[in-house]
């Protein structure tokens, strides 16, 4: 005879019933940090005892207790209140290593810069988390000295951020681009202009010269007016001092 399953007594039903990932990220978001989210994919996904994941992550054990208690509270006031969830900041570094897309292309110089460009048969691949090859661009001087097309490998939103960093990119250019994938390229030192579109090499060109239209404000399937690189200063719309490098 099969064991009867007792039935289990709960307080009442949630205030909602899913949670999907979303580039719009609310004004009243709770924040998890970015190690708090690593204590939670070692100690949760991975199965990491808590003594593994310090040694994984450099830190006193103790750290991942307290860390780990923060990010489980946080987690059960999202689910509990319906309250977005926002992952960013903390103190960390990154421990990203060199993709095989990155170790075919010839190495960065101290003083390059490298620009990389969502792509698509010769122009901007609209969408930065689906996009599937970047091509890459190392400027010196002021000129384009190497160019080169890598494959993403299936890789999206905030993951394509540590994707680039390992490639040493520090300047993007794309079409659409959420919140969520900005806030990640923003934490791995990388400069943003978006809402750009047409030709790959031409908007590479104009960003060397200071004439790239962009939209600093940029959403994610959303593409404002343009904004020229040397309309305004700077500190304005965060050139990162690239504008006619």
């Amino acid at each position: 005879m099969p064991k009867i399953t007792k039935c289990r007594k709960i307080a009442g039903l949630p205030g909602q019933f899913g949670f999907c990932p979303s580039e719009r990220i609310e004004e009243d978001a709770i924040k998890l940090t970015f190690d708090e989210f690593e204590t939670i994919r070692l100690l949760d996904r991975e199965g990491m005892t808590q003594e593994q994941c310090a040694g994984e992550m450099g830190v006193a054990r103790t750290t991942v207790t307290a860390m780990y208690e923060s990010a489980r509270k946080k987690i059960a006031e999202m689910l509990v209140e319906g309250r977005s969830l926002s992952i960013s900041g903390g103190n960390v570094r990154f421990n990203i290593t060199q993709s095989d897309s990155f170790k075919r292309i010839r190495v960065k110089g101290e003083d390059d810069m490298r620009i990389a460009v969502t792509y698509d048969n010769g122009g901007i691949f609209q969408h930065f988390g689906h996009t599937e090859k970047f091509k890459v661009y190392d400027v010196e001087d002021g000129k384009i000295i190497n160019e080169e097309i890598v494959d993403t490998n299936g890789q999206g939103h905030g993951a394509l951020a540590g994707f680039l960093m390992g490639g040493k990119v520090d300047t993007l250019i794309c079409g659409g681009i959420g919140g969520g994938a900005q806030a990640a390229l923003s934490e791995a030192g990388i400069t943003l202009y978006g809402g750009v579109s047409g030709n790959a090499d031409d908007a590479v060109k104009a960003l060397i010269a200071g004439e790239l239209d962009y939209n600093p404000d940029v959403k994610c399937n959303h593409h404002g007016e343009g904004h020229k690189c040397g309309d305004h200063h700077e500190e304005e719309h965060h050139c990162g001092g690239h504008c006619g490098h």
